[in-house]
């Protein structure tokens, strides 16, 4: 009796694996997508250290006033300047600069016309103030030029860049360095070219 009992059980052999559930397979598969999606976001956002962060602080028209650290150096602010040239030349699309189209209803282009300030405190780049030396406030006029690190100024085919307060009227201030002046269909000199991507990186 007791011989007949065991030879009813089936034999030992190899266990077969349970596949896995479909719900622990979907988790799965969300876990490893979130992780790719976070990761790939790190990588294309990540911060432009070719050139100084900076922010855009105001923007009246095609006149736009921005921002850099504190204590950054002329040489940081003339590769930020030679950036805003390189994306004249080759897209003359400033938005992923963080810049609004400046000339939106233009058919010559959204950006046919447009003037950076480059400042290294916020504070001059307060909408009221920006309106206030647009609107030639003699108040406003004389501190905020001087505040000037730097300047990029675009219209229709001509560009310019310098260092320090923007020249007014044909007029170059002591301060102030030319980087530039020319045509955005003039060639880039050759270290320009060499320069990694367009910035995404304000403060």
């Amino acid at each position: 009796m007791h011989q007949q009992l065991s030879s009813s059980m089936p034999p030992d052999g190899p266990k077969t694996k349970k596949p896995l559930d479909f719900v622990v397979k979907f988790a799965l598969g969300v876990f490893v997508g979130s992780f790719a999606l976070i990761w790939g976001g790190m990588y294309l956002s990540r911060p432009d250290r070719s050139i100084p962060p900076y922010t855009v602080g105001s923007q009246s028209g095609h006149v736009v006033a921005a921002h850099v650290p504190s204590g950054t150096q002329d040489d940081q602010i003339e590769k930020l300047l030679k950036r805003f040239r390189k994306v004249g030349h080759q897209t003359r699309d400033f938005g992923p600069m963080k810049i609004y189209p400046t000339t939106p209803e233009d058919p010559g282009g959204r950006y046919r016309q447009i003037v950076i300030y480059v400042f290294d405190n916020h504070g001059w780049t307060d909408p009221e103030l920006l309106a206030k030396y647009l609107a030639g406030d003699a108040a406003v006029i004389k501190d905020y030029e001087r505040s000037m690190r730097g300047y990029y100024r675009l219209q229709d085919q001509d560009e310019e860049g310098g260092i320090g307060p923007i020249p007014k009227n044909g007029r170059v201030a002591s301060d102030t360095r030319i980087l530039f002046k020319g045509l955005v269909t003039d060639p880039l000199p050759v270290e320009e070219d060499a320069e990694q991507g367009i910035s995404i990186s304000p403060l």
